[in-house]
C-alpha cells in the first residue's frame, strides 16, 4: 500500500472529501484508510413469540456466535418508511390486463385502499445490517509525539492506495470473515444476505441522503461515469456546448 498524493486545492472543492469512503467494487466497500467492509443484511425473529427454551437457545447460540468472533463487527439498525410505488404500478400492471370487469371493480377498490393507507399513515419497515471490516496489516510503525498524534488527528485521513493484488487478497479474508459471521447468525436462525455492488449504493445513498432518496432514485450503476466532481480551473471552452441552446 502506497499513500496516495492529494492536492489540497482539489480535496477542498470536492464534496467526497467528507465520505469516508472512497469506491465500492464487487460487493466491497474500500475506506480511505485502505480498509474493507462488508455488509450482511439480516432477517428478523419472532422472540417474544417463541417458547422458554427456543429464546434460551437463541440466547445461547449468540453468545457463542459472540464469542467465536476475533473481529469486531457492527450491528446496524436502520428505520424507513416502506415504498410501495413499485407495488401499485405492478397491481395497475394486472388491472390493464384484467379481463373480467368484476374483478377489475374489486382490484380497482384494493388499489384505491392502498394508495389511501400509504397517503395517510406512514408506513415504516426496520432493516438489520452487520457490517464486517478488515483492516489489512500495518507494514511499518512509527513512534509518534502527543502534540504529532493531535495534529495528525485533525487533519485529513490520508487516501490510501490499495493495488489489484491485494484488494484481492484482502476481499478472501473479508470474505472468511463474512461467511463466518453468515453462519453465527443462521444458527440463531436469522436468514443472511450479503450485499452486492448496487445494494451497496443504493444503502449508501439513502444513508447520507434520506429526504432526496425518498422522492429520487438512484440509477444504476454501471451509468454513473464521472467518480468526483471538482470545481474547473477556467479552462472551459467559450463557444456553446454541443447540443446545448444557444
Amino acid at each position: 500500500m502506497a499513500t496516495q498524493p492529494t492536492n489540497t486545492a482539489n480535496t477542498s472543492k470536492s464534496t467526497q472529501n467528507s465520505l469516508l469512503i472512497t469506491e465500492i467494487k464487487d460487493g466491497v466497500v474500500v475506506m480511505k484508510d485502505g480498509s474493507l467492509r462488508g455488509v450482511i443484511l439480516g432477517s428478523a425473529i419472532n422472540f417474544d413469540l417463541m417458547s422458554s427454551q427456543e429464546q434460551d437457545a437463541v440466547e445461547f447460540a449468540f453468545q457463542g456466535f459472540l464469542n467465536s468472533l476475533h473481529f469486531p463487527i457492527q450491528i446496524v439498525i436502520k428505520s424507513q418508511k416502506i415504498d410501495l410505488d413499485g407495488y401499485i404500478e405492478k397491481l395497475h400492471g394486472l388491472r390493464s390486463e384484467q379481463s373480467n370487469d368484476l374483478l377489475g371493480l374489486l382490484m380497482d377498490d384494493y388499489i384505491a385502499n392502498i394508495r389511501a393507507l400509504v397517503d395517510e399513515v406512514n408506513i415504516m419497515d426496520k432493516q438489520i445490517y452487520v457490517v464486517v471490516p478488515f483492516f489489512p496489516p500495518v507494514t511499518t510503525a512509527k513512534t509518534v509525539s502527543l502534540i504529532s498524534g493531535i495534529q495528525a488527528a485533525l487533519q485529513p485521513t490520508p487516501v490510501i492506495t490499495v493495488t489489484e493484488d491485494d484488494f484481492k487478497q484482502y476481499k478472501q479474508e473479508l470474505s472468511q470473515r463474512m461467511s463466518q459471521v453468515s453462519s453465527g447468525l443462521s444458527q440463531m436462525g436469522i436468514r443472511a444476505i450479503a450485499l452486492g455492488t448496487q445494494e451497496l449504493i443504493d444503502l449508501y445513498y439513502s444513508w447520507y441522503n434520506p429526504d432526496v432518496a425518498v422522492n429520487e432514485k438512484l440509477i444504476d450503476a454501471s451509468q454513473l461515469q464521472t467518480p468526483v466532481v471538482t470545481k474547473g480551473e477556467g479552462r472551459a471552452p467559450r463557444g456553446p456546448l454541443p447540443g446545448a441552446p444557444v
